[in-house]
């Protein structure tokens, strides 16, 4: 025998009904509770959460119409829209149980009824409401999860004039549907950036999809981004929607958009010209709507240069670009970093680290910080996992050897931006300043040379 569960409200004004009703489904509800006036269910409904409500259609004002009834499954459904009503009548009115499903009952029953038809409809009714919970739930869950993303541990942190900037431009950008481009190098914030613009944007209540274009293997490319249709290749067991579906409606963040190939890239473009996919597989096109996001730690206006990359699908991704800047250049942000990031360790880990010794901090604020804001974070989540003090000291962090700095550049930084700079700098100085020459010995065009003095900072 199953324990008896759920809660029940049956509401009729026949006391001989409710009295039928409740000695019969007591043997099978672990809570009943019955009421003949319907006046009082408002109140009944906001101070109790009940599973099943049984609401008659007729009371003595109104005996056959089934107006009262309506008008009480109406107030049920505003005051909660999850509630699982069932109607009860003593005319059996098929056009009324249509009417009465359209509004948001359950199901119908007539009076006097079988009781084993009562019970299978309780039964049914019953399964509904804990199904209803359960997608609510998850549904919190969901919600609750993108809430987490958005607290200060997963946001962007900095007072400095490099960081204002990425704010400024966010702002400018975010309330419009333009196509973003952000550059920057491997865990300065990119993603961060995106989903900041996505937060900000008309599209925030839509879904927020990344996809790492890095990751994606060149075979599943199609299916992983356009779809695929039921028996499309020999793995498709069912029809599957890809990324670009999925995400119509809301934001799509292509991150390391710089490793796709050109054949890749083509495609990429093509859908992004039409507004529309193809799944595998399948002839009918499918409109869809996305805001474009794209990321990438690649030099890829170098890579246009060398036809590595179309210039067509750059201008279609890049309507504004966001360079985000590298730790190094935001040296000032490292005491607000080092303070949020002890705080959330030492809270996660059950430790009671209080701060960082200014003796520490210095050390890291001489540090070069290859791996940015995410080589911080894991240092002092190391170094909180291992202290036995409340004061981090500059022996609980276990840095690359830092060197001194070689033309503003640490040398000991493996960042193809800085070996870049230092080689453009010295050839410019083995040339006496000719850029023409520099250019030659560097294999580059005086444009593009220009472009990465430019970029550098260093006209």
């Amino acid at each position: 025998m199953h324990p008896k569960h759920g809660k029940l409200l049956i509401i009729d004004d026949d006391e001989d009904v409710l009295t039928a009703a409740r000695m019969f489904l007591k043997q099978h509800v672990a809570t009943i509770h019955t009421e003949k006036n319907p006046d009082k269910i408002p109140f009944l409904i906001s101070n109790e959460s009940y599973d099943v409500i049984l609401l008659d259609m007729n009371y003595t004002r109104d005996a056959t119409s089934g107006k009262e009834g309506f008008h009480w499954l109406n107030k049920i459904m505003e005051i909660d829209p999850s509630a699982v009503v069932i109607l009860i009548t003593a005319y059996g009115d098929i056009e009324m149980a249509v009417r009465a499903i359209k509004e948001g009952a359950m199901d119908f029953i007539t009076k006097p009824w079988e009781n084993e038809k009562l019970l299978a409809t309780v039964n049914a009714a019953l399964n509904l409401r804990q199904s209803r919970m359960q997608v609510a739930s998850l549904r919190q869950r969901q919600q609750q999860l993108s809430a987490d993303l958005d607290q200060p541990f997963h946001d962007m942190i900095g007072t400095s004039p490099a960081m204002q900037e990425v704010f400024g431009m966010i702002d400018k950008v975010a309330k419009t549907d333009a196509n973003v481009l952000i550059i920057g190098e491997n865990g300065t914030g990119k993603e961060l950036v995106a989903r900041a613009i996505h937060r900000q944007s008309e599209r925030a209540n839509e879904v927020f999809i990344s996809v790492d274009m890095g990751s994606i293997t060149g075979t599943l490319f199609e299916s992983e981004m356009f779809g695929h249709m039921k028996g499309a290749f020999t793995d498709a067991k069912q029809d599957k929607p890809g990324r670009f579906e999925i995400a119509s409606g809301g934001t799509l963040f292509l991150d390391e958009i710089g490793n796709i190939s050109l054949q890749q890239q083509s495609k990429l473009l093509t859908v992004l010209q039409n507004r529309e996919v193809y799944r595998v597989g399948s002839n009918a096109p499918r409109s869809i709507n996305i805001r474009l996001l794209c990321a990438t730690n690649m030099p890829i206006h170098d890579m246009v240069d060398k036809n590595k990359f179309r210039q067509d699908l750059l201008y279609r991704i890049n309507t504004v670009e966001i360079h985000v800047p590298p730790l190094r250049e935001r040296v000032e942000d490292i005491p607000l970093l080092v303070e949020h990031f002890t705080s959330v360790y030492s809270q996660r880990y059950r430790k009671n680290v209080k701060r960082c010794d200014p003796a520490a901090l210095k050390k890291l604020e001489k540090y070069a910080w290859p791996g940015n804001v995410r080589e911080l974070q894991h240092a002092i989540e190391r170094a909180i996992i291992m202290t036995d003090t409340d004061v981090l000291q500059p022996e609980d962090f276990f840095l690359q050897r830092s060197e001194q700095q070689e033309n503003g550049i640490y040398t000991h930084s493996i960042k193809l931006d800085d070996v870049e700079k230092i080689t453009i700098l010295k050839a410019i100085d083995k040339n006496d300043g000719n850029i023409s020459k520099a250019a030659r010995e560097l294999g580059l065009t005086r444009t593009s040379l220009y472009r990465r003095l430019e970029k550098y900072g260093l006209q």
